[in-house]
Order: structure tokens, then C-alpha cells, then sequence
């Protein structure tokens, strides 16, 4: 895993030097304001177990995947540091011994040109600071060489290091159950083993409720509240038919003259046409971002209108436009609180790798959609604990807008159980056949 930090001005400098250096697989750990712009610290062939391995104990702090990417963030820059710090003493070392090797000089022409009336000449003596300076150098080379040795030989020691099995039985069996809940290994192990002294059906209670906890969701309704709320995400994912249901039921509720549709999408073809038609079935303006109408333009011309809906274009680190809408999306000076759309179908590690590659638009949370085409929604429950990420819908069908839901934490791990047993029934039907 390589790690690396970069520095610009800007948030688009800095995602073009993170493309042109890391490639389009770069995965970003963190990025924050600093003196003179922003910072960003991504990293290659980023491994969640092996970061937690590095951090050792301090990963116990790191309660789901955003903070533990910061915390591996924060100690690169630990480490930086220590580097610099180091680099910068020997550097001042050798400057004081090659200051002192000057003087040396000079003090040893002096006795040459005394020895014609000395009848013995003595060796000249080094000065004694000679000596201190050497240790003190070595000093510093040893301490850089073993922060060197640190971050080379961490990634090895972490693969040498074998993660514990399950204490006992029950730990085992709940640990299994989770896992076909749709719980990722790492993190039903963890549940397991919190909850590994009670009866199994307990504990399997114990850690549902758990996990219900650690599903964040949205506080408020955006139909209430108001605002600009994008959302990204990748192609597919249901982006501008959630933007369709939302729109329909704030249009229900509140009427249309306060509602407005935006689309970033300028890179596809024929790519504003279905939000052009909610638009029209709606009575409701749609405006497109463009080379002549920029984000912030539009956005100011719509200043008066209490909900504004951005839909963006599905695009990857790989693609064309990329860099410049995540860019117009964190740099735009109005509050927009871009939204992740997620797919309950997706496998746990397209939604981390999705989460990765859209996350530097300041994600205030996610939209989960085609709740009603997963098999099981452990993979999904499971991506947003461990991300952090509120959940504010979830959308189970085609139908607009009866098919879009607020998010609510027990009733989302219910119906997670409710699926699960679905599963169950369905397999034992089969067997039975």
C-alpha cells in the first residue's frame, strides 16, 4: 500500500495531481483545508484489514471505514514529519561539523608555519566537538534508518500477523448467522465477539440492536427543510428516477413553484431527457449546467426557491469530467449537500470503491435504492455503519412516488431480517423439491 500527500491551491490542482501521479485506482484517505489551499492524502491498493494492522491498538478507535482511512491518513503525516524532522538535524549536523572543519583548517596552517622554529612538531589534536558531532550524526541516520524500516517492513509484518479465530461456539455460530445476514467477515466477527457470552438468540437480538445503532440517518426531511441536495453516484445506480419520486412528492405536497431540477450531465448524449420529462409532467423548471452556465450561475437564479434537486452524471476517476464536477460540487459557494446513491445489489467492495471515488464532494450522506432487488440488505446496513454515512431514503420499486421511503434505522435492520428469513424459506423449498 502506497500512501502519498498532495498540496494545491485548489480542490481541482489537487485531484489533477493525485490523477496524473497515483492513477485513476488512487483511493482518497482524507482531504482538509491548510494554509495556502488544500491537502490531500490518498494512497494505492488500499486495504481496510491491512490499515488496521498498521495502526495496531489505535484501530480499536476507528468506529467504521472514513475514520479509519483518517487515522491511517494521520500517521503518514506522523510520519512525514518525523522524517523531515530527522533530515533536518543531520542536515544542521553536518553544517556545525563542516564549520568546525574550517576553523580545523585554518588552525593547522598556523602550526606549519610555526614548525621551522619549533625543533619538534607536534601532531595537530582534532578538536574534541569532532568526535560529538560524529555520534550525533550517526545518531540521526540510525533514527531516520529505523523510520524508513517502519514504514518498508509494516505492510510485511501486517501480513505475518493472523487474526483470531472465535473464542467459542457461540461466537462461531453468530459470527456465521451475521455474515448471511449480509455482514461483511471483519465486522460480524466484531459483533459476534462483543456478544459471545449470552444464548445464541440473544446475542443474535444484541447484535441486531447493535447494528441498528450504528445506522446513522437523516434528522430531517429535505421536503420540509429545504435546500440544494445533489446526488452522485455511479451510472445505474438510480440517480434521476429518486430525483423523479422526490420531486413528485414535494410537488404533492407543496405544489411546484418552489421546486427546481438541476442536471450537471453535459458528457452523454441525450442525457437530460428523462429529467426533462418529470420537468414537464410536473411543471417544474429543469436548467442544465453547461460551458456558458456555470453551477453557481444557476443556482443564483434559483436563490428563491425553497428545494433544489441536482442530478449529476455517472462518471468513474477514469472518465472524461470526472475531476471538474466533484470539483464544481465542493467548491460552489452555496451549501450543497451532496448525497451518495448507492445500490443495495452492489457488492460490498463496488460500494466502498464507489464511496472512495465520490467521497471528495463533502458527502452529508446516502440514498440506498433497489431495496426490493436485494437478496439480502447486510451488505448495505453492513457499507453504511462502517462508512459513517446517514442514510436519508431508500427507494424499493419503480413506482413514483409510492416507492420512496424516509430512512429509519430499526425498520431498515427489520427488514433486513425480513429478507434474510425470505432467503431462508426460499432455499429450503428448494432443497426440499
Amino acid at each position: 500500500m502506497k500512501v502519498k500527500r498532495f498540496f494545491a491551491q485548489t480542490m481541482a490542482e489537487a485531484l489533477k495531481q493525485v490523477s496524473n501521479e497515483m492513477g485513476p485506482d488512487a483511493v482518497i484517505l482524507s482531504n482538509r483545508r491548510v494554509d495556502g489551499g488544500v491537502e490531500i492524502v490518498t494512497a494505492l491498493d488500499y486495504d481496510e484489514n491491512m490499515a488496521r494492522q498498521r495502526l495496531g491498538e489505535k484501530a480499536g478507535e476507528a468506529t467504521n471505514g472514513a475514520r479509519l482511512a483518517e487515522m491511517q491518513a494521520d500517521q503518514h503525516r506522523h510520519l512525514e514529519s518525523e522524517l523531515t524532522r530527522s533530515r533536518s538535524r543531520i542536515q544542521e549536523v553536518r553544517e556545525k561539523r563542516a564549520a568546525a572543519g574550517a576553523q580545523y583548517t585554518g588552525v593547522a596552517f598556523n602550526d606549519a608555519a610555526l614548525d621551522e622554529e619549533m625543533p619538534v612538531a607536534q601532531a595537530p589534536q582534532k578538536p574534541a566537538t569532532d568526535s560529538g558531532y560524529s555520534d550525533e550524526l550517526a545518531s540521526m541516520k540510525a533514527e531516520i534508518k529505523s523510520l524508513r524500516e517502519l514504514v518498508s517492513n509494516s505492510s510485511a509484518q501486517a501480513e505475518r500477523k493472523k487474526p483470531e479465530g472465535p473464542g467459542n461456539a457461540v461466537q462461531q455460530r453468530l459470527s456465521e448467522r451475521l455474515q448471511e445476514f449480509g455482514l461483511g467477515h471483519e465486522l460480524a466477527g466484531s459483533l459476534a465477539q462483543q456478544n459471545r457470552n449470552a444464548r445464541l438468540e440473544d446475542a443474535w437480538k444484541q447484535s441486531l440492536k447493535m447494528l441498528a445503532t450504528g445506522v446513522r440517518t437523516a434528522r430531517e426531511s429535505w421536503l420540509e427543510a429545504g435546500g440544494v441536495y445533489a446526488l452522485v453516484g455511479p451510472t445505474g445506480s438510480g440517480k434521476t428516477t429518486t430525483i423523479g419520486k422526490l420531486a413528485a412528492r414535494y410537488v404533492l405536497e407543496h405544489g411546484p413553484d418552489s421546486l427546481a431540477l438541476v442536471t450537471t450531465d453535459r458528457y452523454r448524449v441525450a442525457a437530460h431527457e428523462q429529467l426533462f420529462v418529470f420537468g414537464r409532467i410536473l411543471n417544474v423548471p429543469v436548467r442544465v449546467v453547461d460551458e456558458t452556465h456555470s453551477l453557481d450561475d444557476i443556482l443564483d437564479e434559483l436563490s428563491d426557491r425553497h428545494l433544489v434537486l441536482i442530478d449529476t452524471a455517472g462518471l468513474t476517476s477514469a472518465d472524461r469530467g470526472y475531476q471538474e464536477q466533484l470539483a464544481e460540487l465542493a467548491r460552489s459557494h452555496h451549501n450543497i449537500r451532496s448525497h451518495l446513491v448507492v445500490s443495495a445489489t452492489s457488492q460490498p467492495r463496488i460500494m466502498k470503491s464507489v464511496w472512495h471515488c465520490y467521497k471528495m464532494a463533502n458527502l452529508a450522506g446516502c440514498v440506498m435504492t433497489k431495496i426490493d432487488e436485494a437478496l439480502t440488505l447486510g451488505e448495505s446496513l453492513g457499507f453504511v455503519m462502517e462508512t459513517g454515512l446517514p442514510v436519508a431514503w431508500y427507494t424499493d420499486g419503480q413506482k413514483i412516488p409510492e416507492d420512496l421511503h424516509r430512512a429509519q434505522a430499526v425498520p431498515l435492520v427489520r427488514l433486513g431480517v425480513e429478507r434474510l428469513r425470505a432467503m431462508q424459506h426460499s432455499q429450503a423449498v428448494a432443497e426440499g423439491a
